[in-house]
């Protein structure tokens, strides 16, 4: 068993400030925002993690693959985030990327006492997607030791399933685990211990990166436009008119008629070049 005292816990050493109730409001908010500024740049040197993860995804998809989420906490909420927001950005169905959080879906809106604790409910869960060889799984846990992401991950390797992370900690159990880790490391909270903060940031931008850039290699979007993306309300419904418009150099009014035909910008655009 990897030893949690072995690995460096950035994520849990004390903030480099005290005294917080002291501060001032204007001297909180500058100073988690002097600590928020370093986010991107550790997210930067772990990019070559990032393309390896996102490449080794992308092939699974291709053949057919879905991409899981598992994490606990604020880690499992962005997993479940994420893969949320796939279907209406992209146009994919629901069951493409799907996140997993311990407690189930309840736990999204309130912890669940100890589900983080189980290190057999991952595959519990996962076994509930009928998932095999094609899929990846990837774990989400800020400090690296989640039990219910270790076993996950653990049973995922174990079935010859391809398995990455997204971690806030070097050395740890979870990304020993993981065949493509992710180890972005942002040092101490501002709030010690609190990784909701730059740890949540962290793997935030990281899933946007990983997420977008599997789905641009899976086609799901043309030039720089999401042009599957799902028409649920007016805005995205008069965004879908303008990229019509910019695509085939159609007035409005032709283009909602497209767009209203077709369902959808691609088809809408396909239709409208086959037409002229």
């Amino acid at each position: 068993m990897h030893n949690r005292l072995e690995m460096e816990i950035t994520t849990e050493k004390e903030s480099s400030y005290n005294d917080l109730e002291k501060m001032s409001v204007k001297e909180m908010l500058e100073n988690i925002n002097n600590e928020d500024k370093t986010v991107p740049y550790a997210v930067e040197r772990t990019l070559p993690q990032i393309e390896k993860l996102a490449i080794a995804a992308a092939d699974k998809m291709k053949a057919g693959g879905r991409m899981f989420y598992i994490g606990a906490g604020t880690s499992g909420r962005l997993g479940v985030v994420d893969a949320s927001e796939c279907p209406p950005t992209f146009g994919v169905p629901f069951d493409w990327v799907v996140g997993l959080i311990a407690g189930g879906d309840s736990a999204i809106r309130k912890a669940v006492e100890f589900a983080e604790d189980d290190t057999e409910q991952a595959w519990k869960d996962l076994q509930a997607y009928g998932i095999d060889a094609h899929d990846v799984v990837i774990g989400l846990a800020a400090s690296g030791t989640t039990p219910y992401v270790i076993g996950g991950l653990r049973k995922a390797n174990e079935q010859g399933i391809v398995t990455g992370c997204i971690v806030c900690n070097t050395g740890s159990p979870v990304a020993a685990e993981a065949k493509f880790p992710v180890e972005v490391v942002v040092g101490p909270e501002f709030l010690s211990g609190s990784t909701r903060m730059k740890s949540g940031t962290a793997q935030k931008l990281v899933l946007n990166m990983l997420s977008t850039t599997v789905m641009i290699q899976l086609g799901r979007v043309k030039g720089n436009k999401m042009v599957d993306m799902q028409l649920t309300n007016h805005k995205l419904f008069n965004r879908g008119v303008r990229m019509i418009m910019a695509e085939t150099a159609v007035d409005e009014k032709t283009a909602a008629a497209l767009l209203e035909k077709y369902g959808s910008v691609r088809k809408a655009i396909e239709g409208s070049l086959i037409s002229s």
